[in-house]
């Protein structure tokens, strides 16, 4: 068996960390690939610094600003594997990522066998990625691994799956509408179509740590708070078409608990919808409290205050740690000769 594979790059204002991604695919052990990167309308260098890749059998294309749905469907019209593998812009694959999880496959899986791995944050330094392990990283059936990232606040970061062409076409494209969840809500009806998981623990991938810019972080967009809506009720609604049980409602209410917060309180319109849902399933949903140092600021200033100091310092631990991070990733490339 030897299956093309097409990795897939959607790309926009990416060119700090574009070349370190296609390198990433390049570098992949699995000899038959297709890498195709579609640059979404970058106003950086991202098409120039990508297209240093392009004597390399990479495909880039440049496309004007559609939305990262648009551009993973894109990428896929564009491909011919018989095994997709999507890779956001930013993060990277372990060398023999791909070669793994196929070795994983046995001559009785049929197509519908989804394969995922582990994977872990970094910031500069894969060396520095903590791997830890969760309750999806085995094998499950689809009601199960979906039962369980709802009920414990879990997810598995895109890249980790590898994904027949025949799986693909039976989810359907990623929807352009949504601006938030994207991957979340895609790979659920990956999930839905699939015969469940084939967890492989050595295909490791490397999620990295940006900054408030990420496309994965909400800040006070009501557009992307709209999306995590419409991806709740979705995920909600697939897990119930597998198994309407009790396990499932409390896991639902769980779910929408998690991501209360989010909407507190500056959408009560979404709050009073979320309440009748939790309700619905026999749950009531608790308004979200603060550790006590901001409930401090909150009691002085305000919610919308405590809320803004709180994202404030945890940015700023986090920016503190990427700065290390990435003094330590220079001298360790000089010393490397890089």
């Amino acid at each position: 068996m030897n299956p093309l594979v097409s990795i897939l790059i959607p790309a926009y204002n990416a060119e700090n960390w574009i070349p370190y991604t296609i390198q990433s695919a390049l570098d992949q052990t699995w000899p038959n690939k297709e890498i195709i990167v579609v640059n979404d309308g970058s106003t950086d260098k991202t098409a120039e610094m990508a297209s240093h890749f392009s004597a390399k059998n990479v495909k880039i294309v440049s496309t004007e600003n559609r939305g990262l749905p648009s551009a993973v469907n894109y990428a896929y019209q564009l491909s011919q594997g018989d095994y997709i593998q999507e890779l956001d812009a930013d993060d990277l694959l372990a060398p023999d990522k791909i070669e793994k999880q196929l070795s994983a496959l046995r001559e009785t899986d049929s197509k519908r066998t989804l394969l995922s791995g582990p994977w872990a944050y970094f910031y500069y330094r894969t060396s520095r990625a903590n791997f830890v392990r969760n309750s999806l990283w085995e094998d499950l059936s689809p009601v199960e691994w979906l039962l369980r990232k709802l009920g414990e606040n879990l997810h598995m970061q895109n890249a980790t799956w590898l994904v027949s062409r025949e799986l693909a076409e039976a989810a359907g494209p990623w929807d352009a509408h949504l601006q938030y969840d994207q991957d979340g809500e895609y790979f659920a009806r990956v999930l839905l179509a699939s015969e469940g998981t084939r967890f492989v623990p050595d295909a490791r991938i490397y999620y990295r740590a940006c900054s408030t810019n990420r496309i994965s972080y909400i800040g006070n967009s009501d557009v992307k708070r709209d999306s995590l809506l419409r991806s709740m009720k979705l995920h909600i609604q697939y897990l119930r078409s597998l198994e309407n049980s009790e396990r499932v409602r409390k896991a639902c209410v769980n779910y929408i608990q998690n991501w209360y917060p989010v909407f507190h309180p500056e959408r009560p319109d979404i709050l009073d919808e979320l309440q009748g849902l939790a309700r619905e399933f026999g749950g009531e949903l608790r308004k979200p409290q603060m550790r006590r140092r901001y409930a401090l600021i909150k009691a002085i200033f305000g919610l919308h205050a405590a809320k803004m100091t709180q994202t404030a310092l945890a940015e700023g631990r986090n920016s503190l740690a990427r700065r290390w991070d990435k003094v330590m990733f220079e001298q360790e490339s000089r010393a490397a000769g890089r």
